[in-house]
Formats: C-alpha cells, sequence, structure tokens
C-alpha cells in the first residue's frame, strides 16, 4: 500500500517543501539566502494537478521558506478562500434560490437547472459555469449522487447468505421480442440465483410468465440441487400464487418476498440481469425459436459466467465456490416433492357419478359417493396422470368419462330397502286428532 498525501492541500505543502526544503539544511548568512532564492525564482516548477510550469516570485518563495522553518509542513497548507463555495458572481438570492431548486428537485441535472433559469431570465446567460454550480451544491451537501444513494430514509448494509443454497432468488427478466412464425412473441427468461456463490441454480426461457411456469423451474431446480432454506422472490403475481406457497411450506422452504418498489434490495439479481443483457441478451440477433436462445443463453453462462472471477467472490468463480461448498445430506426425495406439487380442490359427485376438473368429467366407479362432497386431488408433476378422489380416508381412482360407452353399460340396480318396522304415519296422527281419537302408539304401549 502506497502512502500518498491525504489531500490536495498536503499534496500542495509537500511540493512547496521540497522546492524551498533544501535551504533550511544550509547555514546561509542573509545575503546567500536572498541569491539562493533568487536562483530559485528563475526555474520552472509543475504544481500538483496542473498541466503547465511556472515561476514562483522572490517574496513568496521566502513566505514559505521562514513557514517551514517555524511551523514545518503544516504550516505551508494553503488557506482555503474564504468565498469558497459562495459563486461570486451571485447574489445571496441567487444562491439560496439555486439551493431550494436542488433541495426540491434532487433528480433535476445541473444543466438542466442552468438552462431553465436563464431561459425564465433568472440567471444571465454565462454568469455561472456548470462546475461551479456543481462546486456550490457539492459544498452545500447537495450533490444529486450522494442525494441520491443517501436519501433513503432505511439503512441498507451490503449481506450475503453464509454458505450455498442457504438463500435463492427468483426472478424474471424481459427479454427482446422473438418473431414465430411470422408472429411476434414475447421472451420471458426466468432463472434461480444463489446468493452466497451467483450460481445459478436454473435459467430458463420462456414466451409466458406465470405462477406455472416459476413452478416447474423451481423443481427442476430442486431436483438438481435439492432444496434451499429459503427463496427471495419479487412481489409480483407470479410469486404471489396459493400453490407456490403451499408448495414451499411442505417442503420447509422459507418464502420471503421483497418490498414492492425496492429494486436495490434485490441487487444481486438486477446485477446478474445487467451481465446476461450485456453479454448476451443485447446479441441474440436474429433467433427464430426458445430453443435458440436457451442454447445460448446456457452457453453464455455455461462458458462464461460460472467460470469467471467474480468480484464479491474474492476473485473465485460462481462456480467454484458453490461446486466445493459442504452441503448437508438432502432428505428431499421424489415422493415428497409430487407430495409438496399435490393439488386438492373440493368438488361435489353429481348424481350420475361424474366430477368436473378443468372442464373434463371424471367419473367413479363408486356410486355410494353420489351427491356426496369430495376432495379431488392432482400431482402438478403429472398432468398427463388421472387425478383422484380422497375421501373419508380412502383413495378411489377416476377415470374419464365416455357417455357413449356408458350408454352400452349395464345398469345395476340398488339393493331394495326393506319394509319399515318402526311406526311412522304423519297422515294418520292428523286423522286421529281431527276425530278425537286418542294416539294409537299410545294405545299400543298400554296393553
Amino acid at each position: 500500500m502506497l502512502i500518498r498525501p491525504k489531500d490536495h492541500q498536503e499534496a500542495i505543502a509537500l511540493f512547496r517543501s521540497e522546492i524551498v526544503g533544501s535551504l533550511l539544511h544550509r547555514d546561509l548568512d542573509h545575503g546567500e539566502l536572498a541569491a539562493e532564492l533568487r536562483a530559485l525564482s528563475a526555474q520552472r516548477f509543475r504544481a500538483p494537478d496542473s498541466d503547465h510550469t511556472r515561476r514562483y516570485s522572490v517574496a513568496t518563495l521566502e513566505r514559505w521558506y521562514y513557514a517551514l522553518k517555524r511551523g514545518g509542513l503544516e504550516a505551508l497548507r494553503p488557506e482555503p478562500r474564504s468565498d469558497r463555495g459562495r459563486g461570486r458572481a451571485l447574489s445571496l438570492e441567487q444562491r439560496a434560490l439555486l439551493l431550494d431548486i436542488r433541495r426540491e428537485n434532487p433528480s433535476a441535472s445541473v444543466p438542466l437547472i442552468l438552462r431553465t433559469l436563464v431561459a425564465d431570465g433568472r440567471l444571465d446567460r454565462d454568469q455561472l459555469s456548470a462546475t461551479t454550480l456543481r462546486r456550490l451544491f457539492r459544498q452545500a451537501g447537495l450533490d444529486r449522487v450522494a442525494m441520491r444513494d443517501g436519501g433513503d430514509t432505511r439503512q441498507r448494509l451490503r449481506w450475503q447468505a453464509a454458505r450455498p443454497d442457504a438463500l435463492w432468488h427468483g426472478d424474471v427478466c424481459h427479454g427482446p421480442a422473438l418473431t414465430v412464425d411470422g408472429v411476434s412473441r414475447p421472451l420471458r427468461i426466468h432463472a434461480l440465483l444463489d446468493d452466497c456463490s451467483r450460481f445459478l441454480v436454473a435459467l430458463e426461457a420462456h414466451h409466458t410468465e406465470r405462477e406455472d411456469d416459476m413452478l416447474m423451474l423451481l423443481v427442476r431446480a430442486l431436483r438438481r440441487h435439492g432444496a434451499p432454506d429459503a427463496l427471495y422472490l419479487d412481489n409480483g403475481a407470479t410469486y404471489r400464487g396459493d400453490m407456490l406457497r403451499l408448495a414451499c411450506a411442505r417442503l420447509g422452504i422459507t418464502l420471503v418476498h421483497a418490498r414492492p418498489h425496492d429494486p436495490q434490495a434485490r441487487g444481486k439479481m438486477e446485477r446478474f440481469w445487467r451481465t446476461l443483457r450485456e453479454g448476451c441478451l443485447d446479441h441474440l440477433g436474429a433467433v427464430a425459436s426458445l430453443h435458440d436462445v436457451s442454447v445460448r443463453l446456457h452457453a453464455f453462462v455455461d462458458q462464461h459466467y460460472h467460470l469467471a472471477p467474480h468480484a464479491s467472490l474474492m476473485g473465485r468463480a460462481p462456480s467454484v465456490v458453490y461446486c466445493q461448498a459442504e452441503r448437508p445430506r438432502d432428505a428431499l426425495d421424489e415422493a415428497a416433492l409430487r407430495e409438496a406439487l399435490t393439488e386438492r380442490v373440493r368438488r361435489r359427485v353429481r348424481r350420475d357419478t361424474t366430477v368436473p376438473v378443468d372442464g373434463v368429467n371424471w367419473e367413479l366407479d363408486q356410486g355410494h359417493l353420489a351427491g356426496q362432497v369430495v376432495t379431488v386431488a392432482r400431482c402438478l408433476l403429472a398432468l398427463d396422470e388421472p387425478p383422484w378422489v380422497e375421501h373419508d380416508g380412502r383413495r378411489y381412482a377416476l377415470h374419464l368419462c365416455d357417455p357413449e360407452a356408458n350408454a352400452r353399460r349395464p345398469r345395476f340396480h340398488r339393493r331394495e330397502c326393506p319394509k319399515p318396522t318402526t311406526p311412522f304415519d304423519p297422515p294418520g296422527a292428523l286423522l286421529d286428532r281431527a276425530v278425537g281419537r286418542p294416539p294409537r302408539h299410545r294405545e299400543e304401549d298400554s296393553e
């Protein structure tokens, strides 16, 4: 590490001491000192941060000599101007006006402020340069970058997960539209990023941005890498569905959503999207399908991003950090995954023992369930498999209803109910009351 002057004033003091410092170590009388100062005044010197050389007068060099002799290096520091930061060409009212405009319009640029005030006559043309105005704002603590980065009321800290698979980020990036068979289709890039290693655990291209897309992306990542401790998602509708919330709860994954309208909270994901755009999405060229996009995405990620040194990882590559980490034994198996992605809804079985599921009629072989409210279940990982019914702790299979085949199927008559043996005659009871006859069941009981 190099030791440098702490500021420009110290650099100037060092420069002055180097010019006159050698004279302090010599025993010179007044005439010899004057001669040496005249010789130095004839030479040219280049001050720090200056593009030109210049000479210094004997009086200036003599002042530097005695200041260094009395107070050392600190005495050679230049004194700041008494009107520093005030804008000498500005009146007090104009200065206050400029500061008020910046406070009330922190996003307005210096050229915009100058152009507007000159146009409405509150400043003369060329009265104030942009450099002077920026210096004025900086001295007043109203620098635009500082106000933008430090104006947030929430404290922001640099943070990172302690180990790989402790936290995954999930998000969607909007890519350039694709022309497929002469039709313009949207491009949506879905990704899951490991927080600790910046490793992409999943990356896919789709035309849509739905909860189902996110669920299937998560499932493929879980099968390949296991389950993370937490999933950090955007606040959009894609990540707010009940099925995603229920699946994460069943798998023991903590689901965390970012604050609305706070992209800074998801800086790692936003930084990856910037890298992906600059290195791949902005240079897709003529692609005609999602497959063409996918192969280019994975080529960029596998051949460059995962292998490139990352500044936040102290120069290590994401693949190295992710693959070399020790992980606990994963208890996630296919049965647990299927159970987590099983959807259950309540349906009433019709009198013809059919149950509607997504507009399709399914049929039960158990006729005694007609009219009953049952639970219909299906696994989202196997939508080609038929759903089933769960009722009173039992599972019943469903099959597609075929009305034409049912027209030829024999009907099974239900078993005839036995003749009632318990007296129950509502009309007879009313007739007995009408004619004044005592109820018959009391007479039978008395016998």
